[in-house]
């Protein structure tokens, strides 16, 4: 820049000297000709001063001009630097907030994932909950009963209230195929007489044997305790001490176990659960079921290891509310252990049809029982009964009912004398709500001995000895209830 601006000094010099020259040489040449070469060569040189002045003027002008553009840039690049500094600030900014709400949502993930956690816990917990159901059955009655042996009144006549049965179950569902059951069972504590009072036990004055003390399992006990597999609707499998396959079946057919037990279970010709393995399910969609149990023979109060195991079975068809079933029992009732002698085999045959409606229920069960008390035994005894039974709705909340058994049990098949047994009950059942059952109900039990042998009362309350008579009879009035949940 410097250069340019002394050569626009010369060229400026050189324009002022110049028409000073020119002046000088229009006055020389009138006195002096021959200078015309001179000022010829001093105006090519102006001329060409000139010429680098207006190159120079050229040069500086595209200089500005290329300096007003680098500066226009570089105020753009300024402004763009600013903008973008600007926009990093605030995107600087923004990454700070967008770090903090992740931080947040972090935190917020977390406590989401923790509470999760407790849901999943709870839920686990509330579905352990909801495949377990727990339940409970109270059989209860408030009566008046009249016990007489050849017509005098027995130590067990009078009025009191008995709490016959109190079951408490617990269900659980695994998955589809496997679940398990537990039910306790109580009843009055010991001491069993004629009509289920319970009596002090009494100890023997020279050995000190305690006496009346009724049957194994005293207060609380295990009636059921199984694990099922359920295979298919005709394939399921339980172990442990599970329902058998007669007795129950009746009984929900039967539907007033509260008031009485069934038939075989009534003269202690079955029971209603026994340890063991049972193998059951519905054939031809449901017309027809069955049930095979290899048990030990003792009923569910009585675990013994034996040396064989008895067998129970039941086939059974219902179509439209008809039904009917048999079935069998044949084994050595848990009395077949090391040492013990075994001469007999206790067989059972049974037989059932009825017709069972939301209407009424008309139904009959037939048994054929042989050496149940016997198997240990040189003689042989008998049982051949049959009880009818049946309910007439009259509304959804009241029911009317009756029963009727008859059986002959000849103790000794020997000398062939006989006891015969004719039971019958008849009531009228009301449900006040959906858990509870409470009937006024009226039995009659009366035995005839045929022969010489001593009867016995065999009602499900007890078993009450008469002697030597030959007639006794047992009534009862009262109330009978039910809770079932």
């Amino acid at each position: 820049m410097k250069k340019h601006y002394a050569l626009l000094a010369a060229v400026a010099v050189s324009a002022v000297v110049a028409p000073n020259a020119q002046a000088a040489a229009k006055k020389h040449a009138k006195h002096h000709a021959p200078a015309a070469p001179k000022e010829a060569a001093l105006r090519s040189e102006v001329e060409e001063l000139k010429a680098q002045v207006a190159a120079l003027r050229e040069e500086i002008r595209a200089e500005h001009t290329t300096t007003a553009a680098t500066q226009t840039q570089v105020a753009t690049l300024q402004s763009q630097t600013s903008t973008a500094a600007q926009t990093a600030s605030a995107a600087e900014q923004t990454a700070t907030a967008a770090a903090a709400k992740a931080d947040t949502a972090v935190t917020k993930v977390d406590a989401v994932q923790a509470a999760e956690a407790k849901t999943d816990k709870k839920v686990g917990a509330l579905a352990w909950a909801g495949d377990t159901k727990i339940g409970a059955t109270i059989y209860a009655n408030y009566s008046n009963i009249n016990q007489q042996a050849n017509g005098a009144k027995q130590s067990s006549t009078g009025t009191g209230f008995n709490l016959k049965r109190v079951y408490l179950s617990v269900d659980h569902k695994f998955n589809d195929v496997w679940s398990a059951n537990i039910t306790t069972d109580v009843s009055n504590v010991i001491g069993e007489t004629g009509n289920n009072n319970y009596a002090t036990p009494t100890a023997s004055t020279t050995t000190g044997a305690i006496s009346s003390i009724g049957e194994v399992g005293k207060g609380l006990y295990i009636k059921y305790a199984y694990v099922q597999a359920k295979l298919d609707p005709a394939l399921i499998i339980r172990a442990g001490s599970a329902q058998t396959s007669w007795v129950p079946y009746i009984e929900g057919i039967y539907s007033h176990r509260y008031v009485e037990n069934v038939l075989i279970d009534e003269y202690k010709l079955g029971t209603s659960a026994d340890w063991g393995v049972q193998v059951f399910g519905d054939l031809a969609g449901g017309l027809v079921s069955y049930q095979v149990g290899v048990v030990n023979g003792g009923g569910y109060r009585n675990v013994a290891v034996t040396n064989q195991v008895d067998v129970e079975g039941r086939l059974s068809a219902q179509y439209k509310g008809f039904f009917g079933a048999v079935g069998g029992y044949s084994g050595k009732l848990g009395k077949d252990v090391q040492g013990t002698t075994i001469t007999h085999t206790a067989n059972r045959f049974d037989a059932a049809a009825g017709y069972k409606s939301d209407l009424f229920t008309l139904a009959g069960e037939y048994v054929y029982a042989k050496d149940y008390a016997s198997v240990t035994a040189a003689t042989e005894d008998k049982n051949n009964g049959w009880s009818i039974f049946g309910n007439y709705n009259i509304t959804k909340k009241w029911q009317v009912f009756g029963r009727y058994d008859w059986i002959r049990q000849t103790p000794n098949t020997t000398t062939g004398a006989n006891v015969s047994n004719h039971y019958f009950n008849t009531g009228i059942q009301w449900e006040p709500v959906k858990i509870i059952d409470l009937s006024f109900v009226y039995k009659r039990d009366a035995i005839t001995n045929l022969g010489t042998a001593a009867g016995t009362i065999a009602e499900q309350n007890g078993t009450g000895a008469i002697g030597g008579t030959v007639h006794g009879t047992y009534d009862e009035f009262g109330i009978f209830a039910q809770v079932k949940f």
